[in-house]
């Protein structure tokens, strides 16, 4: 083995969307930081997390300057829409359905990750980073407050390298966040996942669905091919994202004390045996399938970090968390923890090293934003997802309050917003409790309707024409009418139980919703 060494001011693990950015806006404010990325791979493959949001759109858009390319190499995004369904729901017409009316306001996008991230990786070498790829960290050694030693093995040879920093930006993998035992499961938030890509999936804005169900389809005056679809079943929903050139990134993600799939050989057709049972996805699949080679189950998907960085050390995007794929949080993660991130290691260049506060606030501001972020959108959601009636009231406080507090203060002007992750400041602390609040109502009411055999009443023959939310006087007006909403709600769940007889869970929808097996994976 040849041996070779170098030294640089940062060393990044991971060359995708994390590890790119980070070292792209490291380079952006100090032109003369040695930045090195390792990359594993000789060419990036499809990955999940293909939608952006709005925190997501801007930051890849407007921070990173990436307007261009997405507009050029990717699908604009048309927002969110939902399907739900009951026994009473015959076709895909009769689902009850939120979505947009009209084309949406602020930008989205439906990305192919292998795309964006080989285009990231190549302005982060042109920026001034140097690139290891193919190439593996074999071994690495910490030395908080000192000079961290990294071992590369590339080719025919073994390469030592030293640096101020280690960023550990590898995804799933955790190269040092799992090997220093600091990766715990979200035990709260027992969900699995298994997803593909699909060829011959429908178009919704088809001729052929017009033909067949006008009405349905001269109610939207906007697109709903290139939304993010989801179909919503007791316990699970799936996505339906479309990627340019034509492949459908599907999958679904459901709550195993719900829910199991149903035992099978194979893993695609199990996934598509679950999504026909749902009108939606019985029409939208009916001549697709999927590539085999293409399909990926995970379980135990909610997981953190309990440690974030340390002095030489940090962690960023699904290296240090992932909560849930619902509403598409995952690059909004990406930017704040890449931002957070590169913000302490500028300030320690600047300081000549890292203060101990400092550091305390980063872990602490990190950590409090995913514990907050999960209680507030996602703990027990999965109880009512997929109730029509409950969903919508749901998606209208979550999409308002993330717009009034997240989206709005980057979007005006004060994009000093973005380097404190979601929850973390205390002005924020009523709108946690807020959330968390109706949130748990919600998940209770929920039970309570699967006991009852009040679940899903409303998820046919129901529409909901959403518009987009703007900055103005009105976002809080439809804050504040959202929220009486939930207090009406409240009041007749109250003399609904009252007059309801107990059934089996999950009865209004025997027909489809599969059958629940609590506890068990796949």
């Amino acid at each position: 083995m040849i041996r070779s060494e170098f030294t640089f001011d940062v060393i990044i693990i991971g060359g995708a969307l994390s590890g790119s950015s980070t070292a792209l806006l490291l380079l952006e404010k100090d032109p003369a930081i040695r930045v090195l990325i390792v990359e594993k791979s000789s060419a990036f493959k499809r990955r999940v997390g293909e939608s952006t949001v709005e925190i997501s759109a801007f930051f890849l858009g407007k921070v990173l300057g990436l307007s261009g390319h997405l507009a050029e190499h990717h699908l604009v995004k048309q927002g969110l829409r939902f399907w739900f369904a009951n026994k009473a729901t015959v076709s895909l017409a009769d689902c009850s359905e939120i979505g947009p009316k009209y084309q949406v306001r602020l930008p989205g996008y439906q990305v192919d990750r292998a795309v964006l991230d080989e285009e990231l990786l190549a302005r982060a070498r042109n920026a001034g980073a140097t690139i290891m790829r193919p190439a593996k960290v074999t071994d690495y050694s910490l030395q908080p407050g000192g000079t961290q030693q990294v071992r590369i093995a590339q080719e025919d040879k073994m390469i030592e390298c030293r640096a101020r920093w280690l960023i550990d930006a590898s995804g799933l993998t955790g190269t040092i966040a799992r090997r220093q035992g600091w990766i715990r499961r979200n035990e709260e938030h027992p969900i699995a996942s298994l997803w593909s890509r699909w060829q011959g999936v429908k178009n919704w804005d088809s001729t052929e669905l017009a033909r067949r169900h006008p009405q349905w389809s001269d109610r939207v005056q906007g697109t709903r091919n290139t939304a993010t679809n989801h179909l919503c079943g007791q316990g699970w929903w799936a996505w339906m994202i479309p990627l340019k050139g034509g492949d459908v990134s599907i999958g679904v993600v459901y709550d195993t004390r719900l829910m199991t799939l149903e035992p099978g050989p194979v893993l695609g057709e199990r996934l598509k045996k679950l999504l026909v049972t749902h009108p939606a996805g019985a029409e939208m699949l009916r001549d697709a399938s999927f590539q085999p080679d293409d399909v990926t189950y995970r379980n135990h998907l909610a997981y953190v970090s309990n440690v974030f960085a340390e002095d030489g050390v940090a962690l960023v995007g699904d290296a240090a968390a992932f909560m849930d794929p619902f509403y598409s949080p995952g690059m909004d993660w990406i930017a704040f923890s890449t931002l957070a991130t590169t913000n302490l290691i500028l300030d320690s260049r600047r300081r000549g090293g890292v203060s101990p506060s400092r550091l305390r606030n980063h872990n602490a501001g990190m950590a409090t934003s995913y514990r907050r972020w999960f209680a507030a959108l996602y703990k027990d959601k999965y109880y009512y997802m997929g109730d029509y009636e409950l969903m919508l009231l749901a998606f209208k406080l979550d999409l308002g309050l993330y717009y009034f507090g997240i989206v709005r203060g980057p979007l005006t002007g004060r994009r000093h917003e973005l380097f404190h992750p979601p929850f973390s400041e205390p002005v924020s602390r009523p709108f946690f409790a807020l959330m968390r609040w109706y949130n748990s109502r919600l998940a209770t009411i929920g039970r309570n309707r699967m006991a009852q055999g009040r679940w899903g009443r409303h998820n046919s023959g129901k529409w909901f024409p959403f518009d987009s939310y703007t900055f103005d006087s009105s976002l809080v007006r439809r804050i504040c009418s959202a929220l009486l909403s939930y207090a009406w709600l409240e009041v007749r769940e109250f003399f609904s139980r009252s007059r309801s007889t107990h059934t089996l869970p999950g009865a209004a929808d025997e027909r489809t919703i599969p059958q629940t097996h609590s506890g068990k994976a796949l």
